[in-house]
């Protein structure tokens, strides 16, 4: 397990390491992301980089990102619709602690296993061939059994790699961090069964159609590819545990936001420059129900008499009437806003949480779900920042806790500390080069 650290340039692509190339020759890399935003944009990054180190690169995911996949210069195949994804986004038990994992199951895994499955029969070439696929892309599992096309499981946080050392701390799971080893073991069992009672009776049926055998232990075992698991985020963020499975690597965050794919609306240079370095809140990209988030952050600014960005896709869920101060946007890369910002406030996302990393900013998060909590438990470790859940989420503590943050000159040092241990360009090169070592002679 790896990670270098340093400083450098996502988008200065090396294709030679150490004076060799470091390809054997070219492959066709199917790659299966699937999620939100925060979820897709890491793996076109890495499609991105792949693509200019000669490889033939899909991306196949929902619909909704298709024309950002095809912006980006790679290719594209859908799995559902733009409607579909929204269907799923506008269910507000996607960001329920203890609804999440079942409504993801439901209403986007169970619908995936088959095209999954027609697409890597469809694209496979045999020898090759490689795949890459997000955590919860258990349909690309399915294939590499059916076809022996060899897969990278690519989990995007370190929470996805249970431990009874270092323990991911997860909405639900009350075990704490100083409890014996035993205990937390036992409660990664217990969730286990949980996640298999959702997530097997859909899965091993349609195993059972494809004369694949049966599969459980899902959580703890089976969503690691046995071929490889890679984990793009680097050890000084989640540091490498003895009990994680022995194929995983670490590499580095890939760090894709978008930026040059669309022109920076003049009016956001505007408002950047207008003032005071401004505090960003963003409840993240797939978040539908962002109303209190933005009532609440509003408030607390309006308490500290600070300027803010309010970063989202639906316009309904910010109040109206906002001074001018204030202003909201639908999306600005967080690469181009952060690193000229006061802070950041958001909900905990891995993405989100690496962006301000590499921009220096103390972060405020709003856990809700997924690997939120957990996240901001790395943070806190990292001494740049703190959170606070939904029902604390009151302007008043809002204001008092960004006044601590913002004014805190020794978590200012500590964030530019971090940032400059970010070397994109070697993290990116390794993943590439974890993703060509997939492809065994003769296989």
């Amino acid at each position: 397990m790896q990670s270098p650290a340093g400083s450098g340039n996502f988008f200065v692509l090396n294709r030679i390491h150490h004076g060799r190339d470091t390809r054997s020759h070219t492959l066709r890399v199917l790659i299966y992301p699937m999620g939100s935003a925060g979820d897709v944009h890491p793996f076109i990054g890495v499609g991105k980089a792949l693509q200019a180190r000669g490889h033939e690169v899909f991306i196949i995911t929902s619909g909704f990102f298709e024309d950002l996949v095809r912006k980006a210069g790679l290719e594209f195949r859908a799995i559902g619709s733009r409607e579909d994804f929204e269907r799923v986004q506008d269910d507000p038990n996607l960001w329920h602690p203890k609804k999440a994992f079942e409504t993801l199951v439901k209403k986007a895994l169970n619908h995936s296993y088959g095209p999954i499955v027609e697409y890597a029969r469809e694209l496979n070439k045999p020898g090759e061939t490689v795949m890459l696929a997000g955590t919860l892309a258990f349909g690309a599992r399915n294939a590499r059994d059916l076809l022996d096309i060899p897969l990278a499981t690519v989990h995007l946080a370190p929470c996805l790699l249970l431990s009874r050392y270092r323990q991911p701390l997860l909405h639900g799971a009350p075990i704490p961090q100083w409890a014996p080893g035993w205990l937390k073991a036992f409660q990664w069992w217990a969730g286990s069964k949980v996640a298999d009672k959702h997530v097997l009776p859909e899965l091993n049926r349609f195993r059972r159609e494809h004369g694949l055998p049966r599969v459980k232990d899902i959580i703890r075992d089976w969503w690691h590819s046995p071929d490889r698991v890679l984990g793009l985020f680097p050890d000084w963020f989640g540091p490498p545990q003895p009990d994680w499975p022995e194929q995983t690597r670490l590499t580095g965050f890939p760090m894709f936001d978008e930026r040059g794919l669309h022109d920076l609306p003049p009016e956001v240079e505007e408002f950047l420059g207008a003032g005071e370095a401004p505090v960003v809140f963003t409840p993240g990209s797939a978040m539908a129900h962002g109303h209190e988030f933005f009532r609440e952050g509003v408030q607390a600014l309006k308490l500290l008499g600070r300027r803010g960005m309010l970063l989202s896709r639906f316009p309904e869920t910010i109040p109206g009437n906002l001074p001018d101060t204030m202003r909201h946007f639908s999306y600005v890369p967080f690469s181009e806003a952060l690193p000229r910002a006061g802070a950041l406030v958001y909900h905990g996302g891995v993405g989100t949480c690496a962006q301000a990393l590499a921009a220096g900013v103390p972060h405020l998060i709003y856990h809700m779900a997924h690997d939120q909590l957990d996240n901001l438990s790395r943070v806190r470790d990292l001494g740049v920042g703190d959170g606070l859940a939904p029902k604390h989420f009151k302007a008043p503590h809002i204001a008092r806790m960004l006044d601590r943050l913002l004014n805190d000159a020794a978590l200012r040092k500590r964030a530019g500390a971090i940032a400059e241990r970010f070397d994109t360009v070697a993290w990116m090169q390794q993943t590439c080069e974890l993703v060509e070592q997939l492809q065994r002679p003769g296989r």
